[in-house]
């Protein structure tokens, strides 16, 4: 085994269990770019096979007998600096995942486990540890995060999506758009901030085991290496923070949880395009506070242009400006009784693009999992292309701002508590 490789991803399997120690090893086995060149059933073991084999990866069980996994892998991370620790265990407390990601660990994976997911965890905690390796020699133009990955020396933008009414394509247009977002090389992430029943993993056909709920649970040692570890990533190239995948979950996130996430997001992208539900709650207004852009979408009908209107007399009376919002009207064709100009005469405000109708392409992009813009058969459509363009549009207007601060969370303020005074209000309206 010490005769492993350089080019496969060395991979050092950590388990009290010889049954499934050689289960891995096996599952592994039919990998091409990863090698198993070692195998411990205790910490001791673990700390000299890893100064032994040098690996890239170590899957590390939590439970074991003399050293508990969290302390061998805190040996393991000071002993081999290279060795990336994917943490393992039958147990998905939040606890357990502070105090590894304390230590050093990158990742966490419950068992059971598809082979499909721990394949998947090797391959993105390997990739992140090259791009850190990479990274660190250049500190002119970036900046250190505490204890995680280099970030970007300015700061991000985030665009928050926001619809006039239920089921107008809020959600579709948000990964859509992160998706045109990322052209050109940008880091862009999505969240999913309609946290009951969020709809961004379905879309992107991920499913995933965290979510924003669980960041929420560890909030106190919230830094970019944390928030990594709780994104999935998508074929495309973004990255996506899930809603909780229980409603009732929902309840335990608050606005300053939402705020700090957020603040420390765009600290990691270029941009951060967040959904949101339809209301005006504490947590979407955090959302639209900390937005660069809102982008609000509408469709050529009574109701939209009515609550359209509504929304930018709030949103004037939350003292946001004028051009923080980009109305855009969606399913627009030939048979619709209100035109673009009809909104610009009724809002007093530009709509900034149309999006065409084309049903076909919606619902197969949805039953799919497969958003239009990264289908080769579907972005060449009128639709796909409308996007690229919003994508463009506001990659053009969004300019980096200016050298990023340390991420503070505001002090709750008068003007903080009339906002949500503000968004009960409209609520029960």
């Amino acid at each position: 085994m010490a005769g492993a490789s350089s080019d496969k991803i060395r991979v050092l399997v950590v388990d009290d269990i010889p049954e499934m120690r050689e289960n891995i090893r096996k599952l592994l086995a039919f990998e091409n770019d990863i090698e198993v060149v070692a195998v411990a059933g205790n910490g001791k073991d673990a700390l000299e096979c890893a100064r032994q084999y040098q690996p890239n990866v170590v899957l590390m069980d939590i439970n074991m007998p003399d050293m508990d996994g969290i302390t061998a892998a805190e040996l393991v991370v000071q002993a081999v600096p290279i060795a990336q620790v994917i943490m393992v265990s039958v147990q998905s407390e939040a606890d357990y995942l502070r105090r590894a990601m304390l230590v050093g660990a990158r990742d966490f994976v419950t068992k059971p486990f598809s082979a499909d997911e721990l394949i998947s965890t090797i391959h993105r905690v390997h990739k992140s540890g090259l791009a850190r390796a990479q990274a660190a020699p250049q500190l002119g133009p970036m900046l250190p995060g505490p204890g995680g990955p280099m970030r970007p020396k300015k700061e991000g933008q985030v665009v928050a999506v926001f619809g006039t009414k239920g089921g107008i394509g809020t959600s579709m247009l948000a990964v859509n758009l992160a998706i045109g977002l990322s052209r050109n090389d940008h880091r862009v992430a999505v969240v999913d901030a309609s946290l009951h029943f969020g709809d961004v993993g379905v879309l992107l056909n991920l499913q995933a085991s965290r979510s924003i709920a669980d960041i929420v649970q560890v909030i106190a040692d919230l830094d970019a290496e944390l928030i990594n570890t709780m994104l999935t990533p998508h074929t495309s190239g973004i990255k996506a923070l899930l809603a909780p995948a229980r409603p009732e979950m929902a309840e335990l996130i608050t606005a300053e949880h939402v705020r700090s996430i957020l603040a420390e997001m765009r600290r990691m992208f270029d941009f951060v395009v967040v959904d949101t539900t339809r209301s005006l709650k504490d947590d979407v207004l955090a959302v639209l506070d900390t937005a660069d852009r809102i982008v609000l979408l509408g469709t050529p009908d009574i109701p939209s242009i009515k609550n359209a209107r509504a929304f930018f007399e709030i949103a004037d009376a939350l003292s946001y400006a004028s051009d923080k919002i980009m109305f855009i009207l969606n399913k627009v064709d030939r048979r619709s009784t209100i035109s673009a100009k009809d909104f610009e005469s009724y809002l007093k405000h530009p709509v900034a693009a149309q999006l065409p109708m084309d049903e076909a392409i919606a619902v197969m992009s949805v039953n799919k999992g497969v958003p239009f813009v990264a289908d080769p058969r579907a972005r060449t459509t009128a639709l796909a292309q409308a996007v690229f363009q919003l994508a463009d549009r506001l990659t053009t207007e969004l300019e980096p701002v200016a050298d990023i601060a340390p991420a503070t969370v505001p002090v709750e303020t008068s003007e903080d508590v009339a906002r949500k005074r503000l968004g009960r209000l409209f609520n029960r309206a």
